[in-house]
């Protein structure tokens, strides 16, 4: 039985969908202003895993990640660049669906942009004008007004009056209150046209927070399942976005009876570079395309699943070496047997069980993957048919996390892309063949010198029956 930590309740509770078999999950995607860094990774990488493990399960998921293309950062860097907003936003999507591609995960099923739901933002902050929740100020800003919902800080737990101006919360004279937020933003003279949009309020542009319960509330409903995105967001992003969606709905007069705005929220945790948050500022930005010029993306991927979503990753090329050496062990392990396509799982299998148990721990991937080094270590022990048993639930189970699904000898042969050696394979293999000629001319010294040799640049050889030498990056 499933169970999520669920933000709102700062608890686990059993996963009930709204329709059952059915699950609807809507994702805070990227800002498309720049190439995507490892922390949006950890963001795309966590949500591919929740989906794929709830389609394992056996539920149909519509799973929606939306794209920011309007913005103030958006606009000044298209006006730095002195380009359309357009041109710069549609480079960075092909860029970001680029990256996610290597990383080897699945497109959400919709992946809506702002631009396309002014109409449905702006009929939005129609409804909470009429409920009286929203107001216009003098500078032409259309603002929320916090304080007529008594429930603000729900999400993260913050009290109306430990909330100050200070706090991710800008002080404007316009605002009734520093801690209305905006809706719609009056356009401003230096902006380019691009960037604006009529409405009822004059020319402007969406405020950050709405665009998200237009669409969400659009495509899946005033009411669904489970909404997720990084630890950042919880608050003010993923708070206002409760104030003005229940707002929109219910008024000031939301009773307990009412259905929430969404059912689970799910926040992933940050990641710091050498125990420090990273940022542009400290020096410690890593864009994934960069990452992926050293490191394969499925190390990338173990990596990050190797600490529960939840928790802070602390980002270091050792711990990503870490990581490639650890799914080099399981690919070794899988190496000893034939590739079995499409092989059963047996639900009985105390090695399933264990799995599912840890996935259904609030998706624990941690023990998850302990789990399948122990089945790795046990496959290793075994013989026969048991071995091939053993060694298609490793790979099956792994599967539902997108691990292990390549030729075991390519994985482990394809050379490292942060060694400092560069052996091509035909150089290996044809030391390789050189130590086989001076075995044979018994110059054993020559053979045990060439086998270190190799080593010392990162490459293992394996003598097996037969005289078969195989070998494999260290």
């Amino acid at each position: 039985m499933l169970q999520i930590y669920n933000t709102l309740s700062r608890s686990k509770q059993v996963f009930k969908p709204i329709v059952p078999g059915k699950v609807k999950m809507y994702v805070c995607g990227m800002t498309v202003y720049d190439f995507c860094h490892i922390g949006h990774a950890r963001v795309m990488i966590v949500f591919d895993m929740v989906v794929r493990w709830l389609r394992a399960s056996g539920y149909e998921v519509v799973y929606i990640r939306n794209i920011t293309d309007i913005d103030d950062k958006i606009i000044r860097r298209a006006l730095e660049n002195g380009e359309p907003i357009a041109s710069l936003t549609k480079r960075f999507i092909d860029a970001m669906h680029a990256d996610s591609d290597e990383l080897g995960l699945m497109h959400p099923d919709q992946e809506p942009r702002a631009t396309d739901f002014i109409a449905q933002m702006q009929g939005m902050i129609g409804r909470l004008m009429e409920k009286q929740l929203a107001y216009q100020g003098d500078d032409g800003d259309v603002n929320f007004a916090v304080r007529l919902l008594p429930r603000y800080g729900q999400l993260s737990g913050k009290s109306l009056d430990e909330l100050n101006a200070g706090e991710r919360v800008a002080v404007d004279s316009s605002k009734r209150d520093p801690l209305d937020f905006v809706l719609w933003k009056g356009a401003k003279l230096d902006e380019p046209a691009d960037s604006r949009w009529q409405s009822p309020w004059g020319e402007g542009r969406p405020g950050w927070h709405i665009e998200c319960s237009a669409m969400s509330c659009d495509l899946l409903g005033e009411h669904f399942d489970i909404h997720g995105g990084g630890a950042d967001l919880q608050f003010p992003h993923h708070e206002n976005e409760i104030a003005q969606s229940e707002g929109a709905l219910y008024g000031q007069d939301r009773t307990p009876e009412d259905q929430p705005f969404v059912n689970y929220w799910m926040h992933n945790g940050h990641i710091r570079v050498n125990e420090e948050k990273m940022s542009k500022s400290l020096g410690n930005f890593f864009l994934i395309r960069d990452v992926l010029k050293s490191f394969d993306p499925e190390v990338l991927r173990f990596f990050m699943l190797r600490a529960h979503y939840r928790s802070p990753i602390n980002y270091s090329d050792a711990q990503l070496e870490e990581a490639r050496s650890g799914l080099a062990r399981l690919y070794t392990a899988l190496a000893q047997m034939p590739v079995v396509s499409n092989a059963d799982l047996d639900p009985a299998s105390s090695w399933v069980q264990r799995f599912n148990a840890a996935m259904d721990d609030d998706f624990n991937t941690p023990e998850a993957i302990a789990s399948l080094f122990d089945l790795a270590t046990e496959f290793n022990r075994a013989t026969g048919d048991e071995k091939i048993i053993l060694g298609n639930t490793l790979r099956a189970l792994a599967g539902t996390l997108n691990f292990l699904q390549r030729d075991p000898t390519a994985f482990l042969q394809a050379a490292s892309k942060n060694s400092p050696h560069d052996l091509t394979a035909e150089a290996i293999e044809s030391q390789i063949a050189a130590r086989v000629l001076a075995k044979q001319a018994k110059d054993f010294a020559k053979a045990d010198a060439i086998r270190k040799t190799l080593l010392e640049q990162g490459v293992v050889l394996e003598d097996k029956s037969g005289g078969v030498t195989e070998w494999r990056r260290a």
